[in-house]
């Protein structure tokens, strides 16, 4: 993953172990002082929040963990590979767009990221400037071509 999104994910992580839990907790606290919990539908509520916490806390450890920053200077730029802009025209309405490819976790289609295991991004993958990448999407067979490619 880029340097950015490995710090994104650090203070998101950070964030949740710290102010995370503190509301979590007030949460329950809160519910509990409404007396009876065995029909406290408040209390229950804040258990399952908490679960759910503690769950993507978990995930976004295991992804930290295994987590590799890649080095943009490091990469060739005659290939289509993570990291990568690549504007394509899609063949059939001749329209262009440009794409990152990045990380499964750092994808983000409203800042025109793409994840390298997504169609589009397993499609590109080592793709050369003319080429005509044919892609299976759920829709059907969408073909691009690369247009340019820029780190």
């Amino acid at each position: 993953m880029t340097e950015e999104g490995y710090h994104k994910l650090k203070n998101e992580l950070e964030h949740f172990k710290t102010k995370g839990r503190e509301e979590v907790a007030n949460a329950i606290a809160e519910a509990r002082e409404k007396g009876d919990l065995s029909e406290n539908a408040e209390y229950d509520a804040a258990k399952d929040a908490q679960g759910l916490l503690e769950m993507k806390i978990n995930e976004l450890e295991k992804v930290m963990a295994t987590a590799r920053i890649i080095d943009a200077s490091q990469l060739d730029a005659s290939k289509v590979t993570i990291l990568s802009k690549v504007t394509l025209k899609n063949v059939k309405v001749n329209k262009e767009v440009t794409y990152q490819l990045v990380s499964q976790s750092e994808a983000n289609l409203k800042e025109k990221k793409i994840s390298v295991t997504s169609p589009i991004g397993e499609g590109l993958l080592g793709k050369e400037v003319g080429d005509i990448a044919e892609i299976q999407t759920p829709a059907g067979t969408i073909k691009f071509e690369v247009l340019n490619i820029s780190l």
